[in-house]
C-alpha cells in the first residue's frame, strides 16, 4: 500500500488503515522506545502511548521530510515526557567534565552486550547518551527537550560515557578471565 494513501486514510480515522500503519512501523518504533526505557514493559507502554499521539496528530503531518522520522520524533517526545513527569533530571552542580572516549573491544563485545550496558545506565544519563550519540541531537536541543541546562547535558553525557567505559572494561575483563 502507498504510504501517502495510508496516511490519508489514517487521517480519515479508518481503523483498518491505523492498524496497518501500526503493523508497518511498530517494530522500528519499538526499537526507539526500548532505547529510552528501563525495560521491555516500559518500552511497550511508551510505544502504545506514542502511537496514540501519532494517530491524534496525524492531521498535522505536512508531508515534508520523512514520515518515519516524524513518528520517531513523537515517540521520543512521548518517552521524554514520561521522564519529565517522574522528575528524573535532578540538577547537577558540576557543569563540565572532560570528554571521555569509550573504546570498545569489538572482538569481545557484541552489539547486544553494548545495548544491555546502555540500558543499565541511570535514566538521566541514558536519555542524554541516546539523544546525543545515537540520535544526533545537539546539547542545546537536548537541554530544551529535557528542561535542563546545556552544561548538565554535557555533564550527563560525560558521566554516561565514564559508566559505560567502566562497565565494558569490567565485562571484557570477566570474559578474558573465563577463557
Amino acid at each position: 500500500m502507498d504510504i501517502k494513501k495510508l496516511i490519508k486514510e489514517c487521517q480519515q480515522n479508518k481503523t483498518q488503515s491505523q492498524s496497518k500503519l501500526y503493523e508497518l512501523f511498530a517494530p522500528k518504533l519499538y526499537a526507539v522506545c526500548y532505547k529510552y526505557s528501563r525495560n521491555q514493559e516500559e518500552a511497550e507502554d511508551t510505544l502504545h502511548d506514542g502511537f496514540i499521539s501519532i494517530l491524534k496528530k496525524i492531521d498535522q503531518y505536512q508531508h515534508k521530510g520523512s514520515f518515519e522520522g516524524w513518528m520517531k520524533r513523537i515517540v521520543i517526545n512521548t518517552a521524554l515526557e514520561k521522564y519529565r513527569k517522574e522528575k528524573v533530571f535532578p540538577l547537577l552542580t558540576e557543569e563540565h567534565l572532560e570528554d571521555t572516549e569509550v573504546e570498545i573491544d569489538e572482538e569481545n563485545t557484541s552489539i547486544d552486550e553494548l545495548l544491555t550496558c546502555i540500558q543499565k545506565l541511570p535514566n538521566r544519563y541514558r536519555l542524554v547518551f541516546n539523544l546525543y550519540v545515537l540520535d544526533g541531537y545537539s546539547h542545546k536541543e537536548i537541554a530544551k527537550m529535557l528542561a535542563i541546562s546545556e552544561g548538565t547535558s554535557k555533564s550527563n553525557l560525560s558521566r554516561a560515557k565514564m559508566i559505560l567505559k567502566t562497565t565494558l572494561e569490567t565485562h571484557q575483563q570477566q570474559n578474558l578471565n573465563s577463557i
